[in-house]
């Protein structure tokens, strides 16, 4: 694959990942830039992003969590911690639908 069928992809699974999200109830993307990384930084009402975490590793679903070196960014949105998915040239769509699969999983454990 040649870098520019590379970038292609990762943004392409950067808008599935976005339009997934962004229809779960109390899940809110932080960091909407036109032109980002293909990553997608998240908080989900009512769950905190360790416990999410936790949740998306029991399906096998791997995600950061905490600041990300980026403390000022969490004070300004008043959040404790993010969690944040990466997606890269190797990365498929259906793992995007597991990553939101998830997330629903977990918010019915604890919302």
């Amino acid at each position: 694959m040649d870098r520019d069928a590379a970038h292609a992809h990762e943004s392409a699974l950067l808008h599935h990942a976005t339009a997934v999200l962004s229809k779960i109830p109390g899940l809110r993307i932080i960091g909407t830039a036109a032109d980002k990384a293909s990553l997608v930084s998240f908080a989900v009402a009512g769950v905190h992003p360790h416990d999410l975490g936790t949740i998306l590793d029991e399906d096998g679903i791997a995600v950061r969590t905490g600041h990300h070196c980026a403390m000022p960014v969490m004070d300004f949105f008043k959040l404790p911690a993010t969690a944040r998915a990466s997606f890269a040239f190797y990365n498929r769509f259906d793992e995007i639908d597991r990553l939101g699969a998830g997330i629903e999983r977990a918010r019915k454990l604890f919302v």
